[in-house]
Formats: C-alpha cells, structure tokens, sequence
C-alpha cells in the first residue's frame, strides 16, 4: 500500500475505492507487523476513510427512494425510504 499522503485525497475515493484501503489497513493493523509509529498514522487514515464510506452510504440512503403501491397492489409513485424503521 502506497504512503498515506494525508485525508485530501480521501473525499476523491469512491466509496468501494476507499472500503478496500479500509480493509488492507484493518489487515494489516490485525497482523500486528507495523511498526508504532505507522501503526498510528495508518489508524489515522482508516478512521478518515471510515467516515467518508460512512458519509457515502447516508448520501445513498438519502436518495433511495420506496415505490408505494395504491390499494390494487400497482405502483402509484414513490415516497422517500424511511431507514428507521
């Protein structure tokens, strides 16, 4: 994995880009093979790109849309998707 150059390029990944970076950091983190200092600037990094994936899936959810149905069972339009429920 390439150096970290800092959280700048961080909102430029998409959100798969930056869950795979996640990931080999969270990997290499767990193997415990990093030195202390890398090992702080890499948990740094992840954390960033934790809310930015984070950030990414509440813009998605926002645009998610449900159909609604009318009382013959067909689609009658849609209505915003209520995640809480």
């Amino acid at each position: 994995m390439a150096k970290s150059s800092g959280t700048a390029d961080i909102s430029a990944l998409s959100f798969e880009d930056a869950l795979k970076e996640l990931e080999t950091i969270v990997d290499r983190l767990e193997k415990g093979d990093v030195e202390l200092e890398a090992s702080i600037s890499i948990y740094e990094r992840g954390e960033a790109l934790r809310a930015h994936c984070d950030k990414l899936l509440r813009s998605a959810e926002a645009r998610v849309e449900k159909i609604t149905l009318n009382q013959d069972g067909a689609p009658s339009g849609v209505e915003p998707l209520d995640v809480d429920d």
